[in-house]
């Protein structure tokens, strides 16, 4: 046999399933059987010799119309696709843009940071958004889609500096660095451009964006200006996050959180040196007040500027029996005070001898009295000494852990601040960018790492002063550089910060009406906005956007005006950031300010880089304004951790600006699991590596080279909106399902050799199979729209799933193979099934195109020849709405209800035969279909068994096809008739079935069919191998005709 003839797919060894329609005749019924098995007393016997010489007549193979096509099973994907690549890519999208002329589309790329490899992640988030603008392509729409990167911030300056290779980075210029981690991150873009485009993403590659482009930082500027001017702009000291390791403030979104982090957390006696005058009532003559007061980072107590009471709690001053002195006096709240005899506890002596009861804390209420009372006392510093610090009130300070007494440094606490603000207690900070301890907070402690040997130092001090009540080491959820890894710490500096509180409700408002996937996403993102009051925007970094301020040398003061920033934005805008750390400060100047009698020095603090992104919208509304929406861009798509990053910051910083939402849909995804379900990350070795899956690993065996289809029909078939697994099984997974794809395309584009779409036969014309297949089709096609419009791709692939293997393989494909091969070439019924073909491949191809691009373009290439106008890519042909409505039958689904009910049934009866040795393929076999008449039915059973009956009547003539048997009869019987009645052919097998019509599952009803399979009584036709002759060695009627008309 030539090798492009197409063995076809064989139907499945089990009936098939059911089709997704529903229907409420009495077709849907459910049905009880009842099997008889009735053998001649002779058993059956098989000649093998006789096996070998059944095979068709060699002379009638050419007469047979067998399918043909060059189109491979194999995909040979990582060679093949190449073929593909750019015109489903580079020159589609370059097309799309010029011609499609239905709305614009933007999905606005979130750019990942310009910093090594791609990793799968990167893989799955690229996928969606191509699934999306393929899909809209195919629609009409005119789809912008620049792809972006991130290229400032921390990680690219430490690259670019170990690069360098220098031991002493201090004597580093700005500029140097610079120069060094802009060539660092325009070689990351460079080499991510490359992997993009091997996942077949189609963009503007060419014409992408980069935050260090000089258009863009501009624009990012402009943000900056507007921002100024709207008064969001200002300059504080005050606490922020600050990372020693990174050694720069962070924002929110740049923490990561540590469950477990172990501190050595202290409870500390305060010397309450001025007591109010209600304490000086309570207190017992001659004694002293302690205040204790509880904290988990020791290192800020020589920060210490007062204590926090809260003005409505209880507290209870008490003696403790284990006191060095019994005129000490102490002070907690009052719901604390069984932690406090925790606290008072003594350690255990190791000797054996130790008695548990010996040491029990005994303690003596002296009196109780309100927070109220306690405000306005003053006490002594424990490490310094000062006598004079106040208590003072917060609503804060709560009894559900510590002492209810707050140890309070507003410079190392965002609360603390708040609350000594208003006081005007200053945010003392005596810690350094480097986390050391200054000059100011002692000779003791001066040069000490605070969260290691200063924490040892300040405990040792506390005890030599006898203040340390009691040590404790303390598990609890601590922040984390998320780029270091290592912890951070709260520090006052003078720092800038965006104003988002007055613009918080906005935000809220705007996100409204946004289309948000998963829904559950929206709550998360309102917490994020909701729990923000402030963004701290400036990092004491090189690489970045520079805050375009000016200092007053003497005063420390901030030039920032219009003329100021604007001069400076021209500045950017003709040479690029770079100007900042190039140019002197007095060509930065605007000329006004170059002599106003004041010296200046420029600012040396950049931009969050979530401010650069975070304004990456201003492109869009640059280069592709829609003032008439209320959103910038259709779509943004990025991971769930962008809640508190890219999403907010976009959102915070358009609706500042235009009073909208950047975005129109907001889609999150998951992250990657591996196969087990454990978080993928390259210490425990369960990464998938992207290139790996497409090219394949140094074994082969183990790492096969998928190809790029593969890969995206992962992603596709995944539920995105969580976090999603991958592994060598799930992957050999999806690769069995595209060779199932590939063997069912092959078989019909074998079968659609020499088709016209011009000699389509009209839906009137067609048979009422290839009606009911047409209805399968408009279904198919109804249902892969709500997927795609849902932006659930994987109910798409779902839907091919299962079109191609039950609808597809194991029902219409395997009933056709007859008339296809064994008909006429123009026979009207094989031109029929023709044309169903032409429409069921159009559909599928067209339907996993934006998932498969490089299959679906292959496919098209092998009968694009079919079309009346051909186009040079399948992705220029239009979207599924080619299916008129009149497919839409629903009384033929209703009618096949009963059919393939039936069809299961008899597949069941023609497994027994065959196991019984009495048939071999099912054309050996004869089917009797007898309808029983009830003998007394309901209303209602005579209702749905005329209903059935009618249709079985019906259908009678297309049995035969549709049982793939040679011949099929429907008789009519009356309820009693026993089996005996049937006429059995002596050495034959004869197989019953009997259905049960079951009203409402309670068996009532009585027999209405029953089925019966034999042996057919008929001879072998050597042309089509079906029992329809009436001679041996002799054609039936049917290719009789065919093959003498091929020898006229």
């Amino acid at each position: 046999m030539a090798s492009n003839i197409i063995i076809p797919p064989t139907a499945a060894s089990t009936t098939p399933q059911a089709t997704t329609t529903t229907a409420t005749t009495a077709a849907s019924t459910a049905a009880t059987t009842t099997t008889t098995t009735l053998m001649a007393n002779a058993p059956i016997t098989t000649n093998r010799k006789d096996q070998k010489k059944d095979k068709p007549d060699q002379k009638y193979a050419p007469t047979l119309l067998l399918p043909k096509t060059d189109f491979p099973l194999r995909a040979d994907a990582a060679v093949r696709e190449h073929q593909f690549r750019q015109r489903c890519t580079t020159d589609l999208y370059a097309w799309q843009r010029e011609n499609n002329g239905g709305e614009l589309f933007v999905l606005h790329d979130g750019p990942p940071y310009a910093n090594g490899h791609l990793h799968l992640g990167h893989a799955l988030n690229k996928l969606i958004k191509d699934f999306v603008n393929r899909h809209k392509v195919m629609q009409g729409f005119k789809v912008d889609y620049r792809p972006g990167w991130d290229c400032h911030g921390l990680p690219i300056e430490l690259k670019a500096l170990a690069e360098l290779k220098v031991t002493d980075r201090s004597n580093l210029s700005p500029t140097q660095v610079r120069a060094v981690a802009q060539a660092t991150a325009q070689s990351a873009v460079d080499s991510q451009r490359q992997e993009f485009s091997s996942y077949a993403v189609m963009g503007d590659w060419v014409n992408g964006y980069k935050t260090m482009d000089k258009d863009f930082e501009t624009r990012q500027l402009r943000v900056f200006y507007e921002m100024m001017n709207r008064g969001l702009i200002y300059r504080a000291n005050k606490p922020v996050y600050w990372s020693p390791s990174s050694k720069t403030a962070l924002a929110e979104s740049e923490l990561e959180y540590k469950d477990d982090h172990k501190s050595r957390s202290a409870w500390v006696a305060f010397f309450v040196s001025q007591p109010s005058e209600k304490l000086v009532s309570l207190l017992p003559p001659g004694t002293s007040l302690q205040a204790v007061v509880w904290t988990t980072t020791p290192w800020t107590l020589p920060a210490n500027r007062c204590v926090a009471v809260h003005p409505k709690m209880n507290y209870t001053l008490f003696r403790s029996s284990t006191a060095s002195d019994p005129n000490t006096v102490y002070l907690a709240a009052t719901d604390r005070m069984d932690e406090m005899k925790i606290r008072f506890t003594p350690p255990k002596p190791k000797s054996a001898s130790y008695v548990d009861s010996a040491m029990e804390v005994v303690f003596e209420t002296v009196a109780q009295l309100s927070g109220q009372d306690l405000v306005g006392c003053r006490y002594q510093q424990p490490l310094t000494g000062e006598t004079s610090l106040p208590f003072i009130a917060a609503d804060y300070v709560t009894s559900d852990s510590g002492s209810g007494l707050v140890h309070t440094a507003p410079g190392h606490g965002m609360d603390d601040f708040k609350a000594c603000f208003p006081l005007g207690i200053e945010a003392f900070c005596p810690v350094d960018g480097d986390g050391v301890f200054t000059a100011e907070a002692g000779p003791e402690l001066e040069g000490l790492s605070v969260q290691t040997e200063g924490t040892v130092k300040v405990l040792e001090m506390l005890i030599t002063r006898g203040s340390l009540i009691q040590e404790q080491v303390y598990l609890h959820k601590y922040p984390y550089d998320w780029r270091t890894k290592k912890p951070v710490i709260l520090r006052a500096t003078s720092q800038w910060f965006a104003n988002v509180g007055t613009i918080k409700e906005d935000a809220l408002k705007a996100i409204e009406h946004v289309r948000i996937i998963p829904e559950g996403a929206r709550r998360r993102l309102e917490g994020f906005v909701l729990s923000r009051s402030e963004w701290c925007i400036s990092r004491q970094r090189s690489w970045g956007v520079p805050i375009p301020v000016m200092y007053n040398v003497e005063t420390d003061e901030p030039l920032l005006t219009r003329d100021s920033v604007q001069h400076i934005i021209d500045l950017v805008k003709e040479h690029g950031a770079d100007v900042w750390w190039s140019l002197t400060t007095e060509e930065l100047l605007a000329p006004e300010y170059r002599n106003d009698g004041n010296t200046y020095r420029k600012g040396t603090d950049t931009m969050d880089v979530w401010f650069d992104s975070g304004t990456s919208w201003t492109m869009i509304e640059e280069k592709t304004p829609r003032p008439h929406l209320p959103f910038v861009a259709d779509v943004y798509c990025e991971g769930s951790d962008q809640h508190r990053g890219w999403f907010q910051s976009s959102l915070l910083t358009s609706v500042a600006l235009t009073g909208k939402a950047p975005f129109g849909t907001l889609i999150t995804h998951g992250f990657l699991l591996d196969a087990k379900g454990f978080k993928q990350s390259k210490s425990l070795g369960n990464t998938v590596d992207p290139a790996v899956v497409i090219n394949g690993g140094k074994n082969l065996v183990k790492e096969p080279a998928y190809g790029t289809d593969v890969l995206r029909l992962w992603a596709a078939s995944s539920e995105y909106t969580k976090d999603i697994a991958i592994g060598s099984t799930i992957l050999q997974q999806v690769a069995e399902g595209m060779r199932k794809f590939r063997t069912t395309a092959r078989f019909m584009l074998g079968n659609l050799k020499g088709f016209k779409e011009s000699e389509a036969v009209p839906y009137e014309g067609m048979s009422r199979l290839d009606k009911f297949m047409l209805s399968e089709v408009y279904q198919f096609c109804k249902n892969v729209n709500a997927g795609y419009d849902e932006l659930m791709f994987n109910k798409v692939y779902g839907q091919l799933q299962y079109f191609s293997s039950t609808t597809l393989s194991s029902f219409y494909l395997d009933i056709i193979k007859d008339t296809l091969y064994s008909n006429s070439e123009s026979s009207p019924a094989r031109r029929a099934i023709q044309t169903v073909l032409f429409h069921v491949l159009t559909a599928f191809n067209k339907a996993i195109a934006p998932l498969a691009p490089h299959f679906a373009e292959e496919v098209y290439d092998h009968y694009r020849e079919c079309f009346t106008s051909e186009q040079p890519t399948v992705f220029r042909t239009g979207w599924l709405d080619f299916v008129p409505e009149e497919w839409n039958s629903f009384e033929v689904r209703e009618e096949f209800l009963v059919v393939r009910q039936l069809r299961t049934e008899v597949n069941q009866l023609l497994e027994q035969a065959r196991a019984g040795k009495v048939i071999g393929p099912s054309l050996e076999a004869a089917v009797e279909i007898q309808v029983i008449s009830l003998s007394s039915p309901s209303l209602e059973e005579q209702a749905a068994l005329s209903a059935w009956s009618k249709v079985v009547e019906a259908y009678a003539e297309d049995f035969a096809k549709l049982f793939i048997a040679s011949e099929v009869k429907v008789t009519k019987h009356k309820q009693g008739d026993n089996l005996q009645s049937v006429e059995l052919d002596a050495g034959t097998g004869v197989f019953v079935k009997e259905l049960t019509l079951s009203e409402g599952g309670n068996g009532a009803g009585g027999h209405r069919c029953r089925l019966i399979v034999k042996k057919a009584s008929l001879f072998k036709c050597p042309r089509c191998w079906a029992f329809t002759a009436q001679a041996a060695d002799s054609l039936c009627k049917r290719c009789g005709l065919v093959v003498a008309a091929l020898q006229n």
